[in-house]
C-alpha cells in the first residue's frame, strides 16, 4: 500500500465512491480537499454523514487552484476526465485516480473485475453467488462491489487474504486505471455511453484496459463468439478462457452450451454445469451470462457443483427482468437496469407471449436502429415516454415503413406511461419497463426509477 502521510489529494464529486475515498484517505493521515458542483444545501446529507472526518470542501465549482501542492486528483465514476481541472491535472503531470484504482493496489485478496457493455452486474452477482454457495460453512467470504452496490474501499481491513473480491467495472472506472484484476473479464462489447466517450473507439480503448494492464499470472475470460469483443484477446498477458455458444476449436479452456447442456471443458476435461432447462433465470442472454460466470468461477477454483447450483437457483438482480405482479391476467415485468437499446432488446427477446414495451429515458446518444426494427417485429403496444421518446419514435416509424404495428403512445413521465400501458395490456401479455435510456431525465438512477414503476404497478 502506498504511504499516504502527507499528500494532500483533491477528490472531485461526493456520491458514493467519493464518500468512500473521503472517509477511506482522511484516516490515513492525509489532506483530503472534497470539491463538488452542488450547493452544501444540496449536499447536506452527504456532508452530515462525514461529520467525523477531516475534510475541506470546495462546493460550486472545481477552481483550478485546487491543483495548488495536489498529489492526486481523483475522479468519482460520473465525474468525465474532460472536465477542465482533470484537463489541468494531466498537463501538470497530476495523478489522475480514483477508488477502484486505490482498491487495487490495497487488497489483499485475489480480485475478479467484470466488464462489459452488457450483463455485468448479472454476471458479477452469479459469479458472487457462486463463491458465497462454495465458501458456505468455512471462514472465507466473498465480497461483491465496485460499480455494483457499493465501492468497498472502506472493507480493506476486514477482508482476509482467503477471501474472493468480485467487482463490475465501468468504462468510467477502467479509463482511469493502472492496474488490473488478477482475474478478468470482458462480455461484450456495444456502443454505449457514447455521450460520454464520444466515440466508439474511445469507448472500447477504456474496455480493453482491463486485459492491458493485467500480468503474466493474470487470466482472461473473453467472448469468443463476438467479434468486437474476440479481437481483445491479443492483449490478454496470461492464461485465457473463452466462453460462447458453442466450444470454440482452438482453445483449451471454454465455457459453451451443447445439446442443451451448459459446459464447462479445462484441457481433456469437460464438465457439465446445469440443463438449459434447470436455469432459474429468464432469457436466452443469461444463458451467456452464467457461462461467463462459470468460466470466472473456474479461474478462482471455485467446484463445478457450487457453479450447478447457482445457475439452478439464482433468479436475477433486482430491476433486471423482475417480476413485479400480475394483473387482470398481464404479468409485468420491472427491467430498469437497462439503460441501453441493446439491453432493452434483450428484454423484448426474453418473451414469446404478446408484449407491452415501455421505454424512453434520457438518450446516450446510441443508436436505436435495430431496437426499432426488432420491435416492429415483435411488441405488440409501444409506449414512449421521457426525453428520448420522440428520437424513438422517429426510428419505429422507419422501420415499420407504414406498418400499423406496433401501436405507439408517448407519454410525458413514467407514471402516465404505466397508466398507458394498463390501458392496452390484456389477460396473457406480458408488460416490460425496460427503458433503453437512463433515468436522470426524471430520476436520480436507474433503481429509483424502477421502485417508482414497481410501486406504480402495486397501485394499479
Amino acid at each position: 500500500m502506498r504511504d499516504w502521510q502527507g499528500k494532500r489529494v483533491v477528490i472531485i464529486g461526493l456520491a458514493r465512491q467519493g464518500k468512500a475515498l473521503a472517509q477511506f484517505l482522511s484516516q490515513k493521515g492525509v489532506e483530503v480537499v472534497v470539491s463538488d458542483q452542488q450547493s452544501a444545501e444540496q449536499l447536506g446529507p452527504a456532508i452530515k454523514e462525514l461529520a467525523g472526518y477531516e475534510l475541506t470542501y470546495q462546493l460550486g465549482s472545481h477552481p483550478i487552484s485546487l491543483l495548488e501542492g495536489t498529489d492526486v486528483l481523483f475522479l468519482s465514476g460520473g465525474v468525465p476526465v474532460a472536465l477542465p481541472i482533470a484537463v489541468e491535472a494531466r498537463k501538470r503531470g497530476i495523478e489522475l485516480a480514483n477508488d477502484t484504482q486505490l482498491f487495487l493496489e490495497a487488497c489483499c485478496a485475489p480480485v475478479i473485475g467484470i466488464t462489459g457493455s452488457a450483463g455485468k452486474t448479472t454476471t458479477t452477482s452469479l459469479v458472487g453467488r457462486m463463491a458465497e454457495i462454495a465458501f458456505a460453512g468455512s471462514a472465507r467470504r466473498a465480497w461483491v462491489g465496485g460499480n455494483i452496490g457499493r465501492p468497498l474501499l472502506n472493507n480493506l481491513d476486514e477482508i482476509k487474504p482467503d477471501d474472493l473480491v468480485i467487482m463490475e467495472l465501468s468504462s468510467f472506472q477502467l479509463e482511469l486505471m493502472t492496474t488490473s484484476p488478477h482475474i478478468a473479464a470482458v462480455l461484450n462489447l456495444t456502443p454505449d455511453h457514447l455521450d460520454r466517450h464520444g466515440s466508439m473507439e474511445v469507448y472500447a480503448a477504456a474496455k480493453k484496459r482491463i486485459l492491458a494492464n493485467q500480468l503474466k499470472d493474470d487470466i482472461a475470460v473473453v467472448r469468443h463468439d463476438d467479434p468486437l469483443t474476440w479481437e481483445m484477446r491479443s492483449l490478454v498477458q496470461g492464461r485465457l478462457i473463452a466462453f460462447g455458444w458453442e466450444q470454440p476449436a482452438d482453445e483449451k479452456e471454454s465455457a459453451y452450451v451443447r445439446d442443451g447442456v451448459l459446459r464447462l471443458r479445462s484441457g481433456d476435461v469437460e464438465h457439465e454445469i446445469c440443463s438449459v432447462e434447470k436455469v432459474a433465470l429468464w432469457g436466452r442472454h443469461n444463458l451467456l451470462n452464467l457461462l461467463a460466470a462459470s468460466a470466472l468461477a473456474s479461474a478462482a477454483g471455485l467446484p463445478i457443483e457450487a457453479m450447478s447450483e447457482a445457475a439452478s437457483n439464482f433468479q436475477g438482480v433486482p430491476h433486471r427482468l423482475e417480476f413485479v405482479r400480475r394483473v387482470q391476467g398481464a404479468e409485468w415485468y420491472n427491467d430498469s437496469i437497462a439503460t441501453t437499446p441493446d439491453r432493452a432488446l434483450a428484454a423484448v427477446r426474453a418473451f414469446t407471449e404478446p408484449k407491452v414495451l415501455l421505454s424512453g429515458g434520457q438518450d446516450k446518444d446510441l443508436p436505436w436502429e435495430t431496437f426499432a426494427c426488432e420491435v416492429v417485429r415483435r411488441v405488440d403496444h409501444l409506449i414512449l415516454f421521457g426525453e428520448a421518446a420522440q428520437k424513438i419514435e422517429r426510428h419505429i416509424k422507419d422501420a415499420a415503413k407504414g406498418d400499423a404495428k406496433p401501436t405507439l403512445v408517448i407519454c410525458e413521465g413514467l407514471a402516465e406511461a404505466v397508466q398507458a400501458a394498463a390501458a392496452v395490456a390484456e389477460e396473457g401479455d406480458v408488460v416490460v419497463l425496460s427503458p433503453g435510456g437512463t433515468s436522470f431525465d426524471e430520476f436520480s438512477n436507474y433503481e429509483v426509477r424502477g421502485e417508482k414503476f414497481r410501486a406504480l404497478v402495486e397501485e394499479l
